[in-house]
């Protein structure tokens, strides 16, 4: 790549360069959420309010401050108020479970986690202090001496031994990538662009900060937008959007939704493979599509690809300003271009390492022999590329048991450790399969003694993420093993995905439960589905979920919303909650008639 950035602009931290704008243009717009527009002014009067609030709870530079707060331009303020103390953010979901959020706030030693009032009685316990955001007025405070090598954020990603790992960026990690993505892709004081992301997974960075630090908008949509193709649509058209990043999951939300783009947006796609057939539908939208790479140890992303519309292969690309990629085999020397061997990254955006796992880190990050830097350290990815005769970097494939599902990095030991913790499982293996492009369902095959699936499924949910919670579970005698006593994870049975839709069939008794069940048989291609069934039972997820809501919303209401599959979860519920939904809708036109 042929960015190339002024040294004197990396001497400095991510809020500076906000606040460096905000200076420059303290009227213009930064922010928007909802309807309420906020301007450069009023952001970083904000952060230095909630950062005087957090030094007043004896908040120290280099300590961590965790941030549990819901999508808004407070999620924001706060996450710039707590580097403005010299402090690294660490994101705590709040749709994580209270367990695993409470293991991050042990294991980064929080002080002080910034919430909100509705979120208190939700979230992890300790010897922490929640400071809530209602609660913060207008203060000031001064900056708290920071530099480029302290840390920015702690951000918690998937790890092999059942808890999730902190990967420790710095500041200057996070600036080096957001100037050179400045430059390529490119964004501009005109751009606008919708940030998407869960503040919990890195590339949340480029949303936030990238359009701040070129004096362009931000739009934050909020959580129940974010899975809702027909509302992400509406926020690109009612806020002239033009700039967009997501995972190739929610793009073909948006095109399911629909959406037919412009050719002066920009759509980023990143944090799993870009399926060919969603690349050549997408292209045919937009002006511009960039296919993204890089994992959390690197800082968001360290390569990027235009992506042709004349059907080429879809590559990684080149590395952006201040990266070295190198592609190494087995005796570490760099494989000729054709020859694919192990993906190692060096240069700027290299993090830190890991929060408290130093055998770890010394096992990841490594001296960088090819770099002239003193001291440079390079990255092993564990995913497999080559470069092209061309210069340019194409992926392969995982060397390890790492997956991807709807963009989140999950280390599937995270999960088997997970589900034998629970009652009567005797061993558990888990694998993903995609049974159409862009349904990628986790499978988990277990060993155990009497067993209430259901139950199995409710206890996860208890402690990991949604995302991955299985969709399937297989019980099996034994698992398949190679000659050499290893497990064979390809010789795993395939799933019989809808082996127990059948079981105890109740049909749906009204006109709502019939039409909620016309679209579960839809989705999942089934000739029919019992009153009784049990959404994530039939394998769903929110992708699927998005495609039932748009059917029902069509039929019945378009005010029938997400959140109410989440909750309901089967069909009669389900079909109850949107009947009390229709019902209160009618009265309130009554009402309106009457008066």
């Amino acid at each position: 790549m042929s960015v190339v950035i002024d040294p004197k602009k990396l001497e400095t931290c991510v809020d500076m360069l906000i606040d460096e704008v905000a200076q420059a243009n303290p009227d213009r717009v930064a922010v928007k959420c909802g309807v309420v527009e906020y301007t450069y002014h009023e952001l970083m009067a904000r952060a230095e309010s909630i950062a005087a609030t957090l030094k007043e709870n004896s908040v120290m530079p280099g300590e961590f401050v965790g941030v549990m707060l819901e999508r808004s331009f407070d999620m924001l303020a706060a996450v710039l108020g707590i580097m403005r103390c010299g402090a690294a953010y660490v994101p705590l979901d709040p749709d994580f479970p209270a367990k695993r959020l409470q293991h991050m706030v042990d294991d980064c030693g929080a002080k002080i986690v910034l919430t909100q009032q509705s979120l208190t009685e939700t979230g992890p316990s300790g010897s922490f202090a929640f400071v809530v955001v209602e609660n913060v007025r207008p203060n000031a405070a001064e900056r708290s001496p920071v530099r480029p090598n302290d840390l920015a954020y702690i951000l918690y990603t998937s790890g092999s031994t059942g808890l999730p790992k902190g990967v420790a960026v710095e500041h200057k990690n996070v600036v080096n990538f957001l100037l050179s993505m400045a430059e390529s892709p490119g964004f501009t004081a005109n751009d606008k662009l919708l940030a998407v992301t869960t503040l919990s997974f890195d590339i949340a960075g480029l949303e936030l900060f990238l359009p701040l630090i070129t004096g362009g908008t931000v739009v934050i949509a909020e959580r129940n937008d974010v899975l809702d193709g027909d509302q992400l649509k509406t926020l690109i058209a009612q806020n002239d959007i033009n700039v967009m990043q997501a995972t190739p999951s929610t793009w073909r939300l948006l095109l399911e939704a629909g959406w037919e783009g412009g050719q002066n947006f920009k759509a980023l796609c990143g944090g799993e493979a870009l399926p060919r057939d969603l690349a050549k539908n997408l292209s045919a939208c937009v002006g511009e599509l960039w296919n993204m790479y890089g994992p959390t140890e690197t800082t968001i992303w360290s390569t990027c690809y235009k992506v042709s519309a004349a059907g080429e292969p879809i590559l990684i690309g080149t590395p952006i300003a201040n990266t070295s990629v190198y592609i190494l085999d087995k005796a570490g020397r760099q494989a000729p271009p054709g020859i694919p061997g192990e993906i190692f990254i060096g240069g700027l955006g290299v993090a830190r390492g890991y929060l408290n796992r130093a055998e770890l880190t010394s096992e990841k990050f490594l001296p960088d022999p090819f770099s002239k830097v003193e001291n440079a350290r390079m990255y092993r990815t564990g995913d497999f590329g080559r470069y092209r005769a061309n210069g340019l970097l194409e992926y392969r494939e995982r060397a390890d048991a790492q997956v991807k599902i709807r963009g989140f990095r999950v280390e599937l030991g995270d999960v088997e450790s997970a589900i034998v913790k629970c009652e009567n499982i005797q061993q558990a293996v888990c694998k993903i399969i995609e049974p159409s492009p862009g349904d990628t369902r986790l499978i988990a095959y277990i060993k155990s003694g009497d067993i209430d699936l259901s139950a199995l499924r409710e206890a996860l949910f208890e402690i990991l993420p949604n995302y991955m919670v299985p969709q399937h579970f297989v019980i099996v005698d034994d698992f398949p093993m190679t000659p050499n006593g290893k497990l064979d994870r390809r010789a795993l049975p395939e799933p019989e995905l809808h082996e127990r839709e059948m079981e105890n069939y109740i049909a749906p008794s009204t006109p709502t439960e019939k039409l909620v069940a016309e679209s579960f048989a839809h989705v999942f291609e089934l000739d029919k589905v019992s009153a009784n069934a049990n959404f994530f039972d039939l394998g769903g997820h929110s992708i699927l979920a998005m495609r039932v809501l748009s059917i029902l919303r069509r039929a019945i209401s378009p005010r029938i919303n997400l959140r109410m599959i989440f909750d309901a979860r089967d069909v009669a519920s389900l079909a109850a909650t949107i009947d009390e939904l229709v019902s209160a809708d009618q009265n309130e036109k009554r009402e309106e008639l009457l008066f």
